[in-house]
Parts: structure tokens; C-alpha cells; sequence
């Protein structure tokens, strides 16, 4: 039996610029923004981050989470205090089972004929090992095994973007399959509406559930709904995204695309009670060297600012698809207790988890390419559009050496 593991980082140098999309279809070769003809796929590999399943595996996770970094394991430890408080198991696992078992239901109704397979990048089941039972159960004779990697991401920005492609590109590396084997990653959907309506309907609810507690809040002015956004570097802000293909002005995709998605469910509440509600960005699950700016407020910070201002907060995990370690430890406990020592109401709104409408969505983003449909004809809510197909050059860049990685144009 394979003991599957996270592979090192693949040696090869895949920065030509002009080169041909590597392990890409054949119509995602051709770099163009948006594949507008049917695309025949194999299998579906549902793309995570991953999380440990007991104790034992709370540092080899956090040590493949931070490979290359030369953290040592005192470091990790001071991380593995939220896993270890959850038993060593993190949630993520068995809700990425429960959306796996809701896509395959939802292409079950839409008569789609696709396995659907479940991988990693920093843990079991890894990308290596979803990757080399796809081509082993649906090998094609005369040509590659095609998968369609469905990435648990909706933004744009290193660590849910080009991080994985580059994820994919290594294992292609450690299965020699870089000829056998082509995967197109989906494209962002932060303003798909199966994304945005769970949460305005999660943000309306708790904005009632707030009303009917206390009548005599009046929510123009005792209440703020905080966005909270998982914080990343500037650098990684500013370099995320295509900022010379859009209107993000100077703010990096990252951070615009997160405005977007406030606006739009703030939108909602107006429309709901008629009155403009206070609303901020903020961050939270900042990690790293102190020396590294990252994106600010911290939502904990934010908190203790507001007493006296308002008297309860509506909190929208804006970044998150599932109330996975990051919004049960940063938010339930944390911030949560950040609020209730300054006398703030509080209210959590959920994830879109499994949801109807995001596991329609999930499905809307396999259709498309299926399909070939138009960029115009696809689902977007904001004058971003939907995201690219194929991402471009430098799309997403990390602060490290530039590494392989397939999805995009090169480098």
C-alpha cells in the first residue's frame, strides 16, 4: 500500500513567459482568459487545505503547512494549542465529506456523469494521492486523464490561489504525470450569488434575532456588521489577483474583492430595514514573523474600539466557506469573548458549508467548462465579472522563489 505524503516542492523551472499553459487541456493551453468551448473532463478532484484527524498529527501537519519556512516545532506548538483543544481534529474534514457528498448529489440531478475525488495540500488524503487514483480510474486511451479541480477558494491571493496550482504542479512532479495527467483549476467566485446569498441570509437572520432581543436597538447606530477576512501580508495583497486586468485601484484584489462582497450583502440589509448600517473590514488568524506587515484591523483590535460606539456587532466569516478550526477558534472563542468582556451583543453568522445554493454554484463552476458557457453568460454579481478561466502571468505571486505551477500562463 502507497504511503502518500506532501510533496517537496517540484525542482523544475517553469517561468518561460509566452510558453503554453502546462498540464492544462487543450483549450486552456491557448492562455485565453476564458474557455468558451465544451471542455470533456474525466473526474472532479475537490481541492482543500486539509487538517489533522487526532493529536499525533497536529505537527507533521503544521510542519507541511509551513514547509520551507524552518519553523521549529515550539513555534508550531504555540498554532497546535487550537487544534489540541479540539481533540487533535480539525473540522474541516468531515465538512469537505459532507460538501463532496452534496456536489455528487447536485451533478447526480443535473445528469452530469463525473467521479468526483477529494484531495489536500497539507494533509491525508493528499493531492498525490486524489490525482493518481483520477488517472488510474478514468486513464483514456490516445490521451491525458482530464480533472477539473474544484478549489475550496472564492478569492484571489497566494495562499488560496496560486499556492495550490502550485500544489497541483508538484504532485504532478512526484507521479511523473506531467504527460499523462492535464488539470484545470476553477476560477474565483467570490461574487457568485450561491457565495453571496447564504451569507446575507445568515446576516439578516442575526440582524432579526438582534432586533427581537432588544427592541430598543436602533441598527443605524448600535449595531456594526464586521467583514472578517483571514489577514494576509500586503505584499501578498498588493500582488494578488490580476490588478492591471481590473478596477482594484491601489488596494490588491484580495482586499477589493472582500469590499465587494460587504457592499453587496450591506446592500441586502438596506433593502431589508431601509436605513444604512455601519460596516468595516477587518482580519483576523494573522500569522508569521512580526517583521511582516499584514492586513489591519484585527477584528479583535476592532472590538475594543467599540464601546461606546455600538452596542452589538453582526460578524460575517467573509473569507470562509465552511466553520472550520480558523472561525470556531478566531471567532466563536476568541473574538467572541473579545466582545462579551466589553459588553458588546454578539452574533456569528455561518459559513455557506452545504448550503443549496453554494453546492449549486460549486456545480455552476464544473457546467461552465463543460459547456464552454460565455464570460458574459456566467454568474457574477459585481462589475469584477467572473474570474478568469486561466490565470495570468505572475497572477497571485508569493513573497518566495517563484515556483511551477500549472492553471496559468507562465511564469
Amino acid at each position: 500500500m502507497t504511503e502518500w505524503s506532501k510533496p517537496q516542492p517540484s525542482p523544475r523551472v517553469v517561468v518561460q513567459a509566452g510558453a503554453r499553459v502546462p498540464a492544462a487541456t487543450p483549450a486552456a493551453q491557448s492562455g485565453d482568459k476564458w474557455i468558451e468551448v465544451p471542455t470533456e473532463f474525466d473526474a472532479i478532484m475537490l481541492s482543500s487545505y486539509g487538517g489533522p484527524n487526532g493529536q499525533d498529527d497536529v505537527l507533521p501537519f503544521l510542519r507541511n503547512v509551513t514547509m520551507g519556512r524552518n519553523i521549529p516545532d515550539e513555534r508550531l506548538e504555540e498554532v497546535a494549542v487550537h487544534y489540541r483543544e479540539a481533540g487533535g481534529i480539525s473540522p474541516i474534514n468531515e465538512q469537505n465529506l459532507a460538501l463532496k457528498a452534496a456536489i455528487e448529489d447536485e451533478l447526480k440531478r443535473r445528469e452530469i456523469d463525473l467521479p468526483v475525488y477529494f484531495g489536500n495540500r497539507n494533509w491525508d488524503p493528499y493531492f498525490t494521492e486524489a490525482i493518481s487514483k483520477a488517472h488510474t480510474d478514468n486513464q483514456v486511451e490516445g490521451r491525458p486523464t482530464r480533472i477539473f479541480a474544484l478549489v475550496t477558494s472564492a478569492y484571489s491571493a497566494y495562499s488560496s490561489c496560486r499556492q495550490y496550482r502550485e500544489d497541483f504542479a508538484d504532485a504532478l512532479e512526484a507521479l511523473d504525470l506531467w504527460d499523462d495527467v492535464q488539470i484545470d483549476a476553477s476560477r474565483t467566485f467570490f461574487d457568485h450569488p450561491g457565495f453571496i446569498n447564504p451569507f446575507i441570509e445568515g446576516t439578516l437572520k442575526a440582524l432579526d434575532e438582534l432586533v427581537t432581543e432588544n427592541d430598543q436597538l436602533d441598527l443605524s447606530q448600535d449595531v456594526e456588521v464586521l467583514f472578517s477576512a483571514h489577514s494576509i501580508p500586503i505584499k501578498d495583497n498588493e500582488r494578488s489577483g490580476e490588478p492591471d486586468e481590473h478596477d482594484y485601484s491601489e488596494l490588491g484584489a484580495y482586499q477589493a474583492q472582500h469590499l465587494a462582497v460587504g457592499r453587496l450583502i450591506m446592500d441586502a440589509v438596506k433593502q431589508r430595514y431601509g436605513a444604512e448600517m455601519p460596516w468595516k473590514l477587518v482580519y483576523q488568524s494573522e500569522s508569521g514573523p512580526a517583521h511582516i506587515p499584514w492586513l489591519q484591523p484585527d477584528i479583535n483590535d476592532y472590538l475594543e474600539e467599540l464601546p461606546g460606539k455600538r452596542k452589538a456587532v453582526v460578524v460575517v466569516p467573509a473569507t470562509f466557506l465552511s466553520d472550520h478550526m480558523e472561525v470556531w477558534w478566531d471567532l466563536d472563542i476568541e473574538a467572541k469573548e473579545t466582545a462579551d468582556e466589553h459588553g458588546l451583543g454578539y452574533k456569528r453568522v455561518a459559513t455557506p458549508g452545504v448550503h443549496p445554493e453554494f453546492v449549486a454554484a460549486m456545480v455552476d463552476l464544473v457546467e461552465e467548462r463543460l459547456n464552454g458557457t460565455p464570460a458574459s453568460e456566467r454568474k457574477a454579481l459585481t462589475t469584477y465579472g467572473p474570474g478568469y478561466d486561466v490565470c495570468r502571468a505572475g497572477c497571485c505571486q508569493g513573497s518566495g522563489k517563484l515556483r511551477a505551477a500549472i492553471g496559468g500562463i507562465l511564469p
